[in-house]
């Protein structure tokens, strides 16, 4: 039984303040006995509720408001609101009545799905039921535009990516992206496995605009493989702690997808080579360019350096480039970066950074745009925040969680940067007081020079 097949209905009482008993009435009640019973029958909200709409002109009658009927709500209505559910929870709704189950099946709702691997026993997230998965791949994989497959740690997780990957045979998608909660096993799949599921995709999705790969057994071949058995629709390649891929294989990237405007990778593959050949490449007009330095060996991995004339060269051939740079590294092992002028746009440093390493910046990154610093020492940022306003003309967001600048140190970066200080996210706890301010005070001065109300943020108690 459906149940958005029967309205709402609304109760309605009655209760008569007075009554008259002339005989007039009284003969009157008599000669209609019948049908005055079949009103009272019909008033009843026991045995019969009124249809929606119905205005009942009894005297003293005290009628609720209709209630509107959800399964008469307009497909575009039920849609949107599907399209913020989550998924088990878009499962059970459409259960409700036939008009919510066939919103279920419309295409526009299965453009984008995240298939969530993982070993119930051990994740934190519920994993798509594989019952699931099937479905949706036999009703929907035409209509698949933007997958990601989330997985945790388990070799299970990565091997049933795999086993999804192969079976999207008749989707064209545009986006996909292999999303790792931990550590990813994909570098347990075999190569050959991995490849194969991969190039799938590829065969089929002549479309493709954004791939995004982590912790993949991708190498220069396979990616020959995968760039051959696809069309020339790609903008945005992302290959994050992919070990075996090297400057080659992104060359071979950039050679056949014409239109890349968008590239993320791991420092260790960004080499002086790889800087000149995408400067020399006419087609290759890079917008993005996303950089992530990570260490898992702490003390045993050497950094190598970039030469100057190597971001000369793609600064001269994509002068209006973003180059984004994520820090993940320990103080010791920051010291090969920022030595000489680096044309970086966004920093973001994911542990303690030093303020030599901030010093640098303020020298080195006049193209410095937004800088975020999770952690520092214990001594003031004082003149390296100075020196970054004054020489980062292009700065217009900071973000500090656990350092410490003086509180007139702070009003002066402030005053400096100006009104184009769009963003300033500083915690609370950050901001010391000096003899001039106090960190209570702080507030009034910076947003007369920013132009607007500005608070420090404040540490959340839970």
């Amino acid at each position: 039984m459906d149940v958005g097949e029967y309205p709402m209905a609304t109760i309605a009482s009655f209760h008569w303040s007075s009554v008259n008993c002339n005989s007039e009435a009284t003969f009157r009640m008599k000669r209609n006995h019948f049908s005055a019973v079949n009103n009272a029958v019909q008033s009843s909200p026991v045995v019969k509720q009124p249809r929606r709409g119905l205005r009942l002109s009894l005297p003293h009658a005290h009628v609720l408001p209709v209630l509107p009927d959800w399964g008469t709500l307009p497909q575009h209505v039920i849609l949107h609101i599907f399209r913020y559910l989550p998924l088990i929870d878009r499962v059970r709704a459409s259960s409700v009545c036939r008009s919510w189950n066939e919103v279920f099946h419309v295409p526009d709702l299965w453009k984008k799905f995240e298939f969530e691997l993982n070993r119930s026993a051990t994740s934190y997230f519920k994993s798509t039921h594989p019952d699931l998965i099937q479905q949706i791949i036999r009703k929907h994989a035409v209509h698949l535009q933007y997958v990601s497959l989330k997985v945790d740690s388990s070799i299970e997780s990565a091997e049933a990516a795999c086993e999804i990957l192969s079976q999207l045979v008749n989707c064209s998608i545009q986006t996909l992206g292999l999303i790792s909660t931990a550590k990813s096993r994909f570098m347990n799949v075999p190569k050959s496995h991995f490849v194969s599921a991969l190039t799938v995709v590829f065969v089929n999705s002549k479309s493709s605009s954004s791939v995004k790969i982590g912790d993949a057994p991708v190498d220069h071949p396979s990616l020959k493989i995968l760039v051959a058995n696809s069309g020339d629709t790609l903008r945005l390649l992302k290959m994050s702690s992919c070990p075996h891929v090297s400057s080659d294989g992104i060359l071979c990237v950039a050679d056949h997808y014409q239109g890349l405007r968008e590239l993320a990778l791991n420092y260790y593959i960004l080499s002086d080579e790889l800087l000149l050949a995408l400067s020399s490449e006419t087609h290759v007009n890079l917008e993005h360019l996303r950089i992530d330095v990570v260490s898992e060996n702490p003390g045993q991995i050497r950094f190598h350096s970039i030469k100057k004339h190597s971001w000369d060269a793609l600064m001269k051939h994509s002068p209006g480039v973003s180059v984004v740079m994520y820090f993940f590294l320990y103080e010791e092992e920051l010291e090969t970066f920022f030595q000489e002028e680096t044309p970086v746009t966004h920093v973001y440093f994911g542990r303690s950074v030093s303020r030599a390493i901030l010093g640098r910046i303020g020298v080195h990154c006049p193209r410095l745009v937004e800088l975020v610093v999770c952690a520092n020492g214990l001594q003031p940022l004082d003149s390296e925040l100075i020196g970054i306003a004054e020489h980062c003309q292009n700065l217009t967001a900071l973000g500090l969680s656990e350092c410490e600048v003086n509180c007139s140190a702070f009003i002066e970066f402030v005053r400096l940067c100006g009104r184009r200080l769009t963003q300033l996210s500083i915690m609370e706890e950050v901001l010391v007081p000096d003899d001039n301010y106090t960190p209570d005070e702080v507030h009034t001065e910076v947003s007369k020079h920013l132009g607007r109300v500005w608070f420090p943020d404040v540490m959340p108690l839970w």
